[in-house]
């Protein structure tokens, strides 16, 4: 295997990652700002209500996204094992 083989499967395997996490990331972005407005706004600093909201909405982004997380990493993995040959070289 050569070096540019390895940096595109660096390459391939970054990616991957990355749009599995991104939608979980962006939601507990949101509702991290959201929160942080509120508490701004009514100076109720206590972390606790921070957490709560923030844990709770990612619990349901992973409740509802898991079948495509699934199928998109099945389908790298099958992608990485079709190419296991080619890479092995």
């Amino acid at each position: 295997m050569n070096a540019d083989a390895v940096v595109h499967l660096f390459r391939l395997t970054l990616e991957a990652a990355f749009w599995v996490a991104a939608p979980l990331l962006v939601v507990a972005m949101v509702v991290g700002l959201i929160i942080g407005i509120v508490q701004a706004m009514t100076a109720l600093q206590e972390p606790t209500v921070a957490m709560v909201p923030r844990l709770a909405a990612v619990a349901a982004a992973i409740f509802l996204l898991l079948p495509w997380m699934v199928q998109h990493l099945s389908v790298f993995t099958t992608r990485l094992f079709a190419d296991f040959g080619r890479l092995a070289r």
